[in-house]
């Protein structure tokens, strides 16, 4: 799908279902996702690979075989799109499903590989079953993360900062270990608070 073909499925999906969900950044067009991105300067325009052989990457496979470099790479959909509750809640949430079939109602792939994927998103609102996404990036119970407090201090294009490229990705992995050592080493590289009871409360 090319970057004006998305930009004319969101004014229809805008003039219906998800109209009052869409975050400024993409009812204006404007690019965005984490840190800036691929293809999202002057520059020459970004195209995701067409991915052959899914075994060998990184992430586990999920119910339907999601392409971030498609979504936010390729058309440049900005992460605060499919994840709108990222900046008032301590959970990024996974997106719902009708976020998924606003656009997939209207754009069906152009590679037979994208459409069969598609139709998988189409049959799940049918069925009226969302898909079983596996949970990539998890903390233990013990450990709290305000994804809300993050977006505030670092902003809406930080997602890069814990989450990597992912609209380089073309399988969402986990790129940072999340561990104690390395929120705290960063806490510390922007000298903010490292009070235990910031995260364990």
């Amino acid at each position: 799908m090319t970057n004006s073909g998305w930009k004319a499925a969101l004014g229809v999906v805008c003039a219906g279902v998800l109209a009052s969900a869409v975050p400024a950044a993409a009812q204006s067009g404007q690019p965005g996702g984490a840190g800036g991105g691929v293809g999202k300067g002057g520059g020459s325009r970004f195209t995701a690979p067409v991915i052959k052989d899914t075994a060998s990457l990184a992430g586990p496979r999920q119910p339907i075989f999601f392409q971030p470099d498609v979504h936010a790479g390729q058309d440049r959909i900005p992460c605060l799109y499919c994840h709108s509750t990222v900046t008032g809640s301590s959970e990024p949430g996974i997106p719902v499903l009708q976020t998924c079939i606003g656009f997939h109602r209207i754009i069906g792939g152009t590679l037979p590989s994208h459409q069969a994927e598609i139709q998988k998103v189409r049959k799940a609102w049918s069925d009226r079953q969302p898909p079983q996404w596996i949970r990539i990036h998890a903390l233990p119970g013990f450990v709290r993360f305000p994804h809300q407090r993050h977006i505030k201090v670092l902003g809406t294009n930080a997602c890069a900062t814990c989450h990597g490229q992912v609209e380089a990705m073309a399988q969402v992995s986990q790129v940072s270990t999340l561990r104690m050592g390395w929120c705290v080493r960063c806490h510390a590289e922007r000298k903010v608070t490292q009070d235990c009871t910031a995260c364990h409360y």
